[in-house]
């Protein structure tokens, strides 16, 4: 049991890190980096999707609905600071933590 309390740390301070290295590079750059996108309902032209970007020292979380004749609008918004993330997609979702760490890891090597 120990020895998984340790991965599973070590894992939420690698991903830690891989977000500061990307924020000092939105920084630099002045763009966002979106780190996974997921949509939950399509219906005809229009379409409710997750998604999930990395800024300056946050990551943000929007469930933004939009497409055919309807205003995109943002229906939520959560705000985490680099430190609350991981633990936080840690426990919504292995598979998309580590989707998000072999993301991070490809576009910053």
């Amino acid at each position: 049991m120990v020895k998984q309390i340790s991965l599973d740390a070590w894992q939420i301070q690698h991903l830690l890190e891989l977000l500061k290295k990307g924020s000092e590079i939105v920084t630099k750059t002045n763009k966002p980096i979106v780190l996974y996108r997921q949509t939950l309902e399509e219906e005809e032209d229009s379409h409710e999707e997750i998604i999930c970007t990395l800024i300056k020292n946050y990551v943000i979380e929007q469930l933004v609905i939009s497409g055919g004749g309807i205003v995109p609008s943002f229906h939520q918004q959560f705000v985490f600071t680099l430190e609350e993330f991981p633990q936080e997609l840690s426990r919504k979702s292995r598979d998309r933590f580590f989707q998000v760490i072999d993301f991070l890891e490809e576009q910053l090597s």
